[in-house]
């Protein structure tokens, strides 16, 4: 019986063995599975542009939004409705987007810094403040960061 496992593990492997070929075998030494997981292998995984290859207008768009993130509460909408705006800072959408998806800023910390401005400044209600931070006439947060804010009022 012993035997007969053996050899049935054997012809198992063997079988699993035989069917790789060197046609399924791709340049980097993997088996493909399919023309699809192929295409996988061989394209390169997406990575951020080095500092060097970044535009200028992008550049300047992240900075932009570093010194707005230092003085004024914004969310991460708020913040590239500004940076892309006529009546903000006229950067393109693509120079935006790489400013808001590059920032390193604390969006609920944020949120919660308006959320207290709104609180001492005019007195809303916690429901108020979340509506004003969550509008899209109005800060733009998420229903999330504006939970977290209101929750964390004092």
């Amino acid at each position: 019986m012993k035997k007969l496992s053996a050899l049935a593990l054997i012809a198992v492997l063997g079988l699993g063995l035989a069917s790789c070929s060197d046609a399924d075998v791709t340049p980097t030494g993997g088996a493909a599975s399919s023309p699809a997981a192929a295409d996988a292998v061989a394209a390169p995984a997406e990575e951020k542009p080095k500092a060097e290859d970044v535009p200028s207008d992008h550049k300047s768009a992240l900075k932009s939004a570093e010194n707005y993130d230092k003085i004024i509460p914004m969310s991460k909408d708020g913040l590239f409705a500004q940076l892309s705006s006529d009546a903000g800072d006229k950067f393109s959408e693509e120079a935006a987007q790489y400013a808001v998806d590059n920032i390193k800023a604390d969006w609920n910390a944020n949120a919660l810094k308006s959320a207290k401005n709104y609180q001492d400044m005019m007195a809303m209600s916690p429901e108020g403040i979340r509506e004003q931070l969550t509008s899209e006439h109005g800060d733009k947060y998420t229903a999330e960061q504006a939970d977290y804010a209101v929750a964390n009022l004092p």
